[in-house]
């Protein structure tokens, strides 16, 4: 009997260890010797590929900043790996350990706050409406009988239904699969509008073939922080997550490199995105914190 108990406690103990190592993304990527970052094809100027695998973005050089604070804290150099990461996929790759950081457009909410971790935010989002200027809609209630494209397993799609019940405006729902898809359907005419971030709305009208053709219309319909995530129940390296973007907003180099994507023209066509930083943004890179879109809604 003593045996089994014996041989019960070193495998719960090894088991134990196997978890504390999956959860350590400090001593697994020391022990590795590279770290695999999850990035977006078209999340606007926070995260957006530039071709041939090469990747660019605030969110993503906000990254790439906490990466060489890894490489200080592990006392090596890692290789960078990048994935691209869907709305759909996004939270599962972060959870199996596929990604260990994930540097795209994702809302920080409840819900997906007990499947992952999200670093302090540095960049407060606000939902919106983009046309074609010659549309005529200017709002909401225009969006009446019309297709609207949003993008799938975003959080967009719940605010849109929460909207077509409050306003009694029936609209049509029509569905991308990533950003640049549902942009595209809005391009060619097979929605009305595209409702999304807007600085993702931005980031696709400042790189589509006729920017001025297009305007950011209507309401705010929410406002969102948006995250870097990481797993969960990793404290030591959400800890070092969070004090580089401390940092970063204390030194005031996380404005300038706001300004850098989202004011600036940025690569491949040295177009500019053209969204200052909002007073929302603003306020959390004075008060550093991982609060939920929740905790938005109740101001």
């Amino acid at each position: 009997m003593k045996k089994h108990l014996l041989a019960f406690a070193v495998t719960a103990l090894a088991a134990g260890s196997v978890l504390a190592q999956a959860n350590d993304t400090l001593a697994k990527v020391k022990a590795s010797g590279s770290i695999t970052m999850g990035v977006r094809d078209s999340s606007g100027a926070l995260s957006y590929t530039l071709g041939d695998g090469k990747y660019a973005g605030y969110h993503v050089e906000l990254c790439q900043r906490i990466i060489a604070n890894v490489e200080k804290a592990v006392g090596k150099k890692l290789e960078v790996k990048y994935v691209s990461v869907t709305s759909q996929n996004r939270i599962p790759l972060v959870q199996n350990g596929t990604v260990d950081i994930e540097c795209g457009s994702t809302t920080n909410n409840l819900g997906r706050q007990k499947d992952v971790s999200f670093l302090d935010t540095a960049y407060v989002e606000e939902v919106r409406i983009a046309v074609k200027g010659a549309s005529g809609i200017t709002g909401i209630a225009q969006l009446n009988g019309k297709n609207v494209a949003t993008t799938t397993g975003t959080t967009s799609v719940q605010l849109l239904r929460k909207h077509e019940r409050a306003t009694g405006v029936d609209f049509k729902e029509v569905f991308g699969k990533d950003h640049a898809d549902s942009f595209l359907l809005l391009e060619s005419g097979r929605a009305d509008a595209f409702v999304m971030d807007a600085q993702i709305l931005a980031g696709n009208i400042a790189n589509s073939k006729s920017p001025a053709d297009y305007k950011i219309v209507g309401e705010v319909l929410n406002v969102e922080p948006i995250g870097i995530m990481v797993r969960k129940d990793d404290p030591a390296f959400k800890k070092l997550g969070d004090d580089t973007i401390r940092e970063l907003a204390k030194s005031g180099e996380l404005a300038k490199l706001y300004d850098k994507w989202f004011v600036q023209p940025i690569p491949p066509k040295n177009t500019r995105v053209g969204l200052p930083a909002s007073d929302a943004t603003k306020a959390a890179w004075a008060n550093p914190n991982d609060k939920p879109a929740e905790d938005y809604a109740k101001k």
